[in-house]
Parts: C-alpha cells; sequence; structure tokens
C-alpha cells in the first residue's frame, strides 16, 4: 500500500549534505512569506509511504520513496530545510520581512491522540519507521490524565543528531544518538511518514535517563494560527496551559512503565527561537560528520542515495534491495484494550 505525501523541496536540494554551513552566517536561510500549494508550485516533488509488514506487530515498516519509485531514507535524504534554492551547494536567500523566519522540514512519527511508539528505526538500512519494542513488546506510550496519548503531532527533523558523544555546555549531558525530536502543536492530526513544513518556536532542554532530549516546540506552517505564532512567547499568550502541560506530559509519561520522571535543564523553561534554531544548526552539523565518516557512528545506519560526500551512499537498486528483504503489507494485528487505560500519576 502506498501514500502520497507531500514534500516542497526536490531531493538535489539537500541543504548542506555537500557543503557546510559559513560559519559567518548567523541564519541558516529565509524563506517565502507563504507555502504555494501543490499545484502552482513547479518544483514541488510527491514523495510516497510503502507499508511492509503487519500493523501493530514488531515486522511493521513504513519506508519512502520519491514519486519517480526510488526508495529513501527519511533520517538522510529528507532535507533539513524546506524549499531552499542552492548555488554552488549554499541555500539561497529570498527576501522576508522577518529575517529569522525559517522552515524545517518535520518527518511525522506520531499523530496527535494515539499512544503507538512510532519512531524512525535509526539501526535498520533506509531508516523506515517502526513502531518501538522493549522487552520483547511493541511500547505504547501510557494515557496520564488527562491527556490521550501524544498531545502533538510527534516527529523528527531529517538531517539531525544529537551525538552520544557530544557534551552540552549548558546540561553536561550528551546527546541520545537520535535525531532533534520536535511536538508540531498545530491543529491538523497528522499521518505516521507524513512530512509537514514548520516554524520552530522554541525548544525544551529534557534529560531522558542522563542523556540530552532536546524537544523542538514547532507548528505547521500550513497551520491557520501559524501566521500568529511566531515565538514561544506567543505560544504563552494564546494558549494558556498548553506549555505547562507539555512539560508535565514529558515529565511523567514513563512513570507507568516503573521508570523515574523525566528532568530538564534551564529549570524547565523554554528557549527560545533563535536558542532552538542554534541547537538544530549544531545537531545538522553533527549529522554532516556522521554520514561523512568523521565520527564514531554509535550504531547508526547511514545507508542515503544522496549525501554526495558520503561513503554510505548507495545506488538505487540497493536501496531497493533493502525494502524488498521486508515482509509485505498484512493484516492489522489486534490492539490490547489495556492501550485505553487511564493512569493517575
Amino acid at each position: 500500500m502506498m501514500r502520497p505525501l507531500l514534500l516542497r523541496p526536490s531531493l538535489a536540494c539537500l541543504v548542506t549534505a555537500c557543503g557546510p554551513f559559513s560559519a559567518s552566517r548567523n541564519k541558516l536561510v529565509t524563506q517565502t512569506a507563504a507555502l504555494p500549494q501543490l499545484h502552482n508550485h513547479r518544483n514541488t516533488m510527491h514523495y510516497q509511504t510503502e507499508e511492509r509488514g503487519n500493523p501493530n506487530s514488531p515486522d511493521y515498516r513504513i519506508y519512502f520513496k520519491t514519486s519517480e519509485g526510488k526508495y529513501i531514507s527519511p533520517f538522510h535524504d529528507i532535507p533539513l530545510l524546506a524549499e531552499t534554492e542552492q548555488n554552488n551547494d549554499l541555500p539561497a536567500k529570498r527576501p522576508k520581512k522577518n529575517e529569522s523566519e525559517v522552515l524545517f522540514n518535520m518527518v511525522v512519527e506520531v499523530p496527535r491522540w494515539s499512544n503507538a511508539k512510532m519512531e524512525i528505526a535509526t539501526k535498520e538500512p533506509l531508516n523506515p519507521i517502526k513502531q518501538d519494542v522493549k522487552k520483547g513488546k511493541l511500547r505504547y506510550v501510557a494515557n496520564i490524565f488527562p491527556h490521550k496519548g501524544y498531545i502533538w503531532n510527534y516527529g523528527a527533523i531529517p538531517q539531525t543528531w544529537e551525538d552520544p558523544n557530544h557534551s552540552d555546555r549548558e546540561t553536561k549531558c550528551c546527546g541520545d544518538n537520535d535525531p532533534i525530536d520536535v511536538c508540531d502543536i498545530g491543529t491538523q492530526v497528522c499521518s505516521p511518514g507524513q512530512v509537514i513544513q514548520v516554524k520552530v518556536l522554541g525548544i525544551l532542554a529534557m534529560i531522558d535517563e542522563g542523556e540530552m532530549d532536546w524537544k523542538v516546540i514547532a507548528i505547521n506552517a500550513e497551520d491557520p494560527e501559524a501566521k500568529n505564532l511566531n515565538c514561544i512567547e506567543d505560544v504563552l499568550k494564546s494558549r494558556p496551559g498548553h506549555l505547562e502541560a507539555t512539560v508535565d506530559w514529558f515529565r511523567k509519561y514513563k512513570v507507568p512503565d516503573g521508570k523515574p520522571e523525566n528532568q530538564f535543564g534551564f529549570n524547565a523553561q523554554f528557549k527560545d527561537k533563535d536558542f532552538a534554531v542554534e541547537i538544530i544548526k549544531s545537531t545538522h552539523e553533527h549529522w554532516r560528520a556522521l554520514v561523512q565518516k568523521k565520527t564514531n557512528s554509535g550504531g547508526i545506519e547511514c545507508k542515503n542515495v544522496s549525501c554526495c560526500e558520503s561513503p554510505f551512499k548507495c545506488s538505487s537498486d540497493a536501496a531497493g534491495d533493502a525494502v524488498k528483504s521486508a515482509p509485505p503489507l498484512g493484516s492489522a494485528h489486534p490492539v490490547s484494550p489495556e492501550v485505553d487505560k487511564w493512569h493517575f500519576v
């Protein structure tokens, strides 16, 4: 089964897979004020997802491919930035009223209100989305009263990596060996594998069992409220309780599984948009070192089809072989009613 997705930039527009950001540039790139729709944007590309295995089972996978039928890695081949143009390996700037505006791609792993802990499989070829497994059982996040599942669309920013060899200078904690996480606070409930473009608003420094696990707060650029939310202060003013609920959710979500509460840097205060963009830039540089084999990979699978300086770059045929080894799509397995249980913590 294949589901069409929309992703604005072309595959040739990978932001810095072929060249680093200039040290003199304080901003990543500027974007157009509005995102054009599919029918009037010449560079728009369809992305599709292909399901394999049985949904709600350990063998279920969601693979990504282009409109030309070429399989790709959502971790390594989808660009960091949305709608960029390149000239001599550097993103092109576009005039805009707000020079700090930048749109990032987000790979949605978990839709809002759902419980299955879906995630990019960082240690599998082409990094499909799969459901996490712990102690032989599929993972579902608990419903911590009054919440139901995840309270935002949850996913990752591609071409980023929280390096477990890098200690954050503020928190003194090392990265969790994953792409940086992002919470889309928009109104649309997305689908697993959907790729959206988001405005970054701020960031939360979560510490998960001693590991740095940044949580970017963002909103879908096509959301009706996106034009009114430009910074973390706007969220505080217009959505009373939303950010407080976010901290509470991340603090307690593992407690029903017998784990301690998560901790936070900066006294659990959200840092602003500029701080968030700097963290994203840092994780992007760590990712570049990863795919160029300039650092310890930590077991990460770096197979890709488009990163030109990467020794892990493979042919389209090799990428296809990795997918063909997965079982075909089958019927969904039943989900235990225990998943709907409410927990009072």
